[in-house]
């Protein structure tokens, strides 16, 4: 056998030089969306609560994000997340979330995912039939709740913040198709809510590009526009975070579909778990659905969420709704990352 093979035989582990930063993660992925969890190797953020926190690591060590993000470690549609201490004792843990643009205020994938795998690593309990979480996000407290079933994870349910309509049957102008009504909502994140058969476009893989940049289009059209998009009490939210399509369903058995166009361009595989709630907040303004009703909503994926309107309450100015949003994660790997400090692309970089 020829030496060089046996000598791969002997040594298969890569020995990290002293100066390069190491980085470990668990990947997960919600209904085909993409979580790449922080485990280990992460500066440490300074600040009191989550919102500081994030704060501080946009400001201080925003290249790491680009670095575990973007290419070529992640990818245009890349989504992360950073655990952080709590808002306070009454919460398990904060959570910071992070993509190809910069940090969300809420995703509900995320949030299922990291339940599913906080009881899997036992930082929290597991009890019978159903574990309980509460988690610390920029946009608010959650709540989730993991089915246990024979000692097995299954499907999570959260309870999001406060989520309402900002406005109905809005009108704005975009290239290509003239005026176009949208729905503004809030469900953590703020979201314009378009009907695609009115564009004539339908919600399949096959339209993934067009999707794209009709989404775009539509956000920056409608971010330009004299419509307030302002959150109640924190200035950090008061932003427009994506474009939401909503169309019929395509599988069986299904009531609707999402397909969420975010940040800078980025299709979510799942049906956005604040985007249901968003969604669930319009629909109940709209007197389309009741408290406890169920809505199942699939994604360009074919992956399911179901969302709910668990009980009505008030949000500032806002006549809003708790949303109850659920679905399933898995895990798909682990990773040790390593940051060489000559390598010229280091901190990643970004192409569609």
């Amino acid at each position: 056998m020829p030496r060089t093979w046996e000598k791969i035989n002997r040594k298969r582990s890569l020995e990290v030089p002293a100066d390069w930063r190491q980085i470990q993660t668990i990947d997960m992925h919600t209904g085909g969306e993409p979580l790449r969890v922080v485990m280990d190797g992460f500066p440490e953020l300074k600040g009191s609560n989550v919102l500081e926190y994030r704060r501080y690591m946009k400001e201080h060590y925003d290249h790491f994000r680009k670095a575990l993000m973007w290419e070529p470690r992640g990818h245009a549609d890349m989504y992360g997340c950073l655990l952080v201490p709590p808002n306070d004792e009454k919460a398990d843990f904060g959570i910071i979330f992070m993509h190809n643009e910069g940090y969300s205020t809420m995703c509900g994938h995320a949030i299922i995912a990291i339940t599913k795998l906080a009881i899997r690593m036992g930082w929290v309990e597991k009890q019978d039939p159903v574990t309980h979480l509460t988690i610390d996000a920029p946009c608010g407290r959650l709540h989730a709740v993991a089915g246990i079933t024979d000692g097995r994870v299954g499907k999570v349910r959260f309870r999001c913040v406060p989520s309402f309509a900002v406005a109905l049957d809005a009108v704005v102008t975009v290239e290509g198709f003239g005026s176009i009504s949208y729905d503004l909502a809030y469900g953590g994140a703020f979201y314009a809510y378009v009907d695609s058969n009115k564009l004539g476009l339908e919600l399949t893989p096959a339209n993934y590009r067009q999707l794209i940049q009709t989404g775009m289009d539509i956000k920056q059209a409608v971010a330009a526009t004299n419509q307030e998009i302002v959150h109640p009490f924190e200035d950090d939210l008061s932003f427009l975070y994506g474009t939401i399509f909503i169309g019929g369903p395509v599988s069986d058995g299904i009531d609707s579909r999402n397909v969420c166009v975010f940040a800078e361009g980025e299709v979510d595989r799942s049906p956005t778990g604040s985007g249901v709630s968003g969604r669930m907040a319009i629909h109940y303004a709209r007197n389309e659905m009741t408290l406890d009703e169920w809505m199942s909503i699939e994604s360009i994926t074919g992956s399911v969420f179901r969302g709910r309107v668990a009980e009505e309450t008030q949000f500032g100015t806002h006549k809003a709704i708790i949303p109850e949003v659920e679905g399933n994660a898995f895990i798909t790997g682990t990773n040790t990352f390593v940051i060489d400090p000559e390598d010229p692309m280091k901190h990643g970089f970004f192409l569609r």
